[in-house]
């Protein structure tokens, strides 16, 4: 697990700055704080940090083949690596190490671009082939990885694992993209390929870049995608048989490492089910990690403990004051664009646990988008189901106009707040969805900027990014399809930019076996009955796991990683939260309607109205503004 960083100038005329890479690869200190490498020639720059996961004595990088015409920086695991190296030996390669980076450069010279199709595992890596005059960089599948990048005006294309990398670059604009602040104030975070930055982008999962010396453009190209090909045995049972079978393998293949080893524990279903498997697996007792919160409504350390005690884990359990709301400066920085996911706190917190006893960590992150197990996937196929049986000619005008109509009623009853149902029903299933992950819907966001930005946005729609996504779906399965949309969206945007920064920040490497691609390829071609039944989701994982958990464990209504965000904001975070989103810092930059974030805070505070998703989102949004925007070198390490 490391940090990677890179220069190339398109035009293959300029030399490298090397006091400039070096500024970008220790911004990225933290991702790989044993030791970092720099290579440069004629128009090329790698830089690397590095932390030791496999091969511990040899791997370092930047990493060549024999003749040094190919070089890369590398950022993951290839888990299927041994078996790869001994494939290309059998065609001739030569290898003089045991690390799976060099499977990469050797992978590159047999397979080319579709070297990547070879690879299991989590990455995102850069070479350049000297040969061939060709700079190429791969994520992958599902972005467990990170990879962002931009192009100079002067021709200089440069890359990083992080946005802060490519921020100490004095040359890249800091302006900051309309449409990115509209999808961050619908989503909670900033979708792939957009960064909150005009001119930085993110390489989208499961896309890879090529570049020749000469090129004056950056076209991201799709290589894989989630197939949702029937492809699952017919009777429930070898369903479930096979499925266990599957995710042994799964988890098997993510515990090579030359470095302690241990996994997440939540009491939830995920987390137990990839402890089940670890320790089924291991000759040692599995070491592992959970938080509990000083307040039960929010603990699910109990649960945790329960499966430690059935399978006899090493666990280390830390208690974590419910009140923990003294991150927001260190998440701001940490994430270098507004990210409103509050549960960054907590997992920031049982990632700085984990590190003091372990070096990676397996979670069970990626089990919701596979079987369905949100809340909004039976809520979506409900309304689905309703949509259907009504010709969209008498039901949109007719649901659109009670939608229009319908008091919005958060203080009421859940039975009484139908505004939302009825419009979900008005429009279609990809927007109808979208409403239901906003966490501003557009009620709100129409209100929320200013004149002069609504104009700067020229008509843009933050719904436009599942849109694009449905038009692309292989599938027209409505469960197949929002569970299609999570992954394209939710997953790589906030699930595993939360996991992936939480833990390089104490340089501890999370792998999630749940989203092994081999392992989602099969589970996305279980039908989606077997998925969603009856209103409970993960149906046939948790029956697959009736005999390794108990039914306390699997059956118990689901909690999440939640904190008593709307108490904050009424109590320790109230003057705060005036002081943040009502201050300088958000008047002058000219994007809100200060009279209507004034609204919001009055509202929220008299407790007429509960907006802590949208004043979280402020909060979060105004400390980037601070922290990153208005900061020369955002991450960059001060001279002890």
């Amino acid at each position: 697990m490391c940090g990677i960083v890179g220069m190339f100038d398109m035009s293959g005329a300029r030399t490298i700055d090397r006091a400039a890479l070096e500024r970008m690869n220790e911004t990225q200190f933290h991702r790989g704080p044993v030791e970092g490498g720099l290579y440069t020639e004629r128009a090329l720059g790698f830089g690397h940090r590095r932390l030791s996961i496999i091969d511990l004595a040899s791997g370092q990088q930047p990493l060549f083949n024999e003749d040094r015409s190919v070089v890369v920086v590398f950022n993951g695991e290839i888990y299927n690596f041994q078996a790869l190296m001994q494939e290309l030996t059998v065609l001739g390669h030569c290898f003089a190490s045991h690390c799976d980076t060099e499977v990469i450069v050797h992978a590159w010279e047999q397979w080319g671009d579709d070297c990547v199709s070879h690879f299991r595992g989590m990455f995102a890596f850069t070479l350049w082939d000297r040969h061939l005059h060709t700079l190429f960089m791969a994520r992958d599948r599902l972005g467990i990885k990170p990879f962002f990048y931009t192009v100079l005006a002067d021709g200089m294309f440069a890359f990083g694992s992080e946005l802060k990398s490519l921020l100490s670059l004095p040359e890249l604009s800091r302006e900051i993209d309309p449409r990115a602040v509209e999808d961050y104030f619908a989503f909670g975070y900033v979708p792939e390929p957009r960064t909150i930055f005009k001119y930085a982008y993110k390489l989208a999962p499961g896309h890879k870049i090529s570049i020749k010396v000469g090129d004056t453009s950056v076209t991201q190209k799709k290589y894989w995608d989630v197939p949702f090909i029937a492809n699952a045995p017919a009777s429930e049972s070898a369903i479930q048989d096979e499925l266990a079978s599957r995710f042994r393998e799964a988890v098997s293949s993510h515990l090579i490492a030359d470095v302690p080893l241990g996994g997440f524990l939540s009491g939830g279903v995920d987390s137990s089910a990839v402890v089940a498997m670890m320790a089924g697996l291991s000759d040692t007792p599995v070491n592992t990690c959970s938080i509990a919160f000083n307040d039960p409504k929010f603990d699910e350390s109990v649960f945790a403990t329960q499966v430690a005690n059935q399978y006899n884990t090493r666990h280390h359990t830390e208690t974590v004051d419910k009140d923990d709301y003294g991150l927001i400066d260190t998440l701001a920085s940490l994430y270098d664009e507004p990210y409103a996911d509050s549960s960054a706190i907590p997992t920031y917190r049982v990632c700085q646990l984990a590190r003091k006893h372990v070096t990676v960590a397996l979670s069970g992150d990626g089990g919701d988008e596979n079987f369905a197990g949100y809340r909004r996937h039976h809520h979506a196929l409900v309304t689905d189901r309703v949509r259907s049986a009504i010709p969209a000619a008498i039901r949109q005008p007719v649901f659109g106009l009670l939608a229009k109509y319908y008091p919005k009623a958060d203080w009421a009853p859940r039975r009484f707040r139908a505004k939302t149902t009825f419009e979900a029903l008005a429009s279609d299933l990809a927007p109808s969805y979208f409403q239901g992950v906003s966490i501003m819907p557009d009620r709100i966001r129409s209100r929320l900027f200013s004149a002069h930005f609504r104009n700067d946005l020229q008509g843009y729609h933050a719904v436009e990014v599942m849109l694009a996504h449905a038009a692309n779906a292989p599938t027209d399965d409505p469960l197949s399809l929002v569970q299609y949309l999570d992954m394209k969206t939710y997953l790589p945007g906030d699930i595993l930019t939360k996991v992936d920064r939480a833990s390089m920040a104490h340089a501890l490497e999370v792998r999630v076996p749940l989203l092994d691609h081999q392992f989602v390829e099969w589970v996305s071609g279980i039908p989606s009955a077997m998925k969603l039944r009856g209103g409970e989701g993960k149906y046939i994982l948790k029956k697959s796991m009736e005999v390794y958990l108990s039914d306390d464990i699997l059956y118990r209504p689901k909690m999440g990683f939640s904190i008593p965000l709307a108490n904050w904001l009424r109590g320790p975070l109230r003057q705060r939260v005036r002081e943040a989103v009502l201050g300088p810092t958000m008047s002058s930059i000219g994007i809100f309607d200060m009279a209507y974030l004034t609204e919001l805070v009055d509202y929220h505070e008299s407790g007429r109205r509960d907006n802590s998703a949208p004043l979280w989102s402020l909060l979060m949004f105004e400390a980037f503004l601070r922290n990153v925007l208005e900061n020369a070198h955002p991450g960059l390490r001060q001279p002890a």
